[in-house]
């Protein structure tokens, strides 16, 4: 039965001096695949098509000296993580203090003593092993990790994507309300110039505003002739319903805000706490155009979907008083653009 030869590890040697290069050769030859070379581009030049696990690097060397050769090692792609130790006669710690600052491992004073270079390599190789299998594992864990925030996040999507549902499975005249005001609000905040964190966030906030409804009784909701005054109380209630019923959420604050303000105007004469103006989360007021441009374009037990020319007229009658004149300007934009009348309840 064969058994699988040992494979040396590769090591180079940088030095000019041939008897320091004899010396390492006769210490490191029978346990190293083991090369010298005289000079730091004759290292480099070695290097680009043969790669080592470890660098002996003299400091004083004409053409380029350790430190020279030690930045161009630094900068190249394959070589920037072989370690270098580093090799000098002199004593000096503000030398040694520069090579580790350079990117040295360790340093081996001259003249060598057999002993401590082949430990002092041992080392370095079992230290260079073991930060290589931790920053495998670091990738590994981070990965997983990767993976389970994204799971997460999909899970959230799609959690929030139900919630929209179930919350419009209850308005029979307002099927897909929610992820068209979604829709629309994203697109306003990109128009913007917001992040893309910033529109996902106004997304979420849009998909789960009426969530209040679920509080309140569908045949209110569904109710084909005028809300008497009591009735219309009772409705406008959702905002407080839905506020509470975010506010158990606590990884993402705002979504309540949504939920309790979208009823909110400009002009400080909505509900439920008369906001004036940018005293409404930015988000809100993004919404709120998204909300009621959906509101026209959709229908209604009592109306068909408005004409588009309509609603135009309408976003712009609303603008500065209901609703936010910069955001309200982006949807009379997309109104423009939207020439064959597509931004509308299907």
């Amino acid at each position: 039965m064969n058994t699988p030869s040992f494979i040396k590890r590769r090591i180079m040697a940088v030095d000019d001096d041939d008897i320091n290069r004899m010396t390492l050769e006769a210490i490191l030859s029978v346990d190293y695949d083991f090369t010298a070379v005289s000079s730091g581009p004759e290292a480099l030049d070695l290097l680009a098509g043969q790669p080592v696990d470890l660098i002996l690097l003299d400091i004083n060397m004409p053409e380029m000296n350790g430190f020279e050769v030690l930045a161009a090692l630094q900068q190249g792609e394959k070589t920037c993580s072989i370690p270098v130790i580093m090799l000098t006669g002199d004593l000096d710690q503000e030398t040694e203090v520069q090579g580790i600052q350079a990117g040295a491992f360790d340093f081996v004073h001259k003249p060598f003593i057999p002993t401590l270079i082949l430990r002092r390599i041992e080392r370095t190789l079992e230290l260079k092993a073991l930060q290589h299998h931790m920053q495998q594992e670091i990738d590994r864990q981070t990965a997983i990790a990767k993976e389970q925030l994204a799971s997460t996040q999909r899970l959230f999507h799609e959690m929030v994507e139900t919630l929209a549902d179930t919350i419009d499975a209850k308005d029979k005249y307002t099927h897909g309300h929610s992820r068209r005001v979604a829709d629309y609000a994203r697109e306003i905040a990109r128009r913007a110039g917001k992040s893309e964190e910033y529109q996902r966030a106004v997304y979420y906030m849009a998909q789960l505003h009426d969530i209040g409804k679920i509080g309140i009784p569908s045949s209110l909701i569904n109710k084909s002739t005028k809300l008497t005054d009591e009735e219309y109380a009772a409705v406008q209630q959702h905002t407080l319903i839905g506020s509470d019923i975010l506010a158990h959420v606590k990884e993402m604050p705002e979504l309540l805000t949504a939920a309790r303000s979208h009823h909110e105007r400009y002009d400080g004469t909505g509900y439920p706490e008369g906001l004036i103006g940018t005293a409404i989360p930015e988000k809100v007021r993004i919404i709120a155009v998204a909300d009621v441009y959906d509101a026209m374009t959709s229908k209604r037990s009592y109306r068909d979907v408005l004409s588009q020319a309509v609603v135009r007229q309408e976003m712009l009658n609303a603008r500065g008083k209901q609703l936010d004149p910069v955001f309200t300007d982006i949807m009379l934009q997309m109104i423009d653009e939207d020439i064959h009348y597509q931004l509308r309840e299907k």
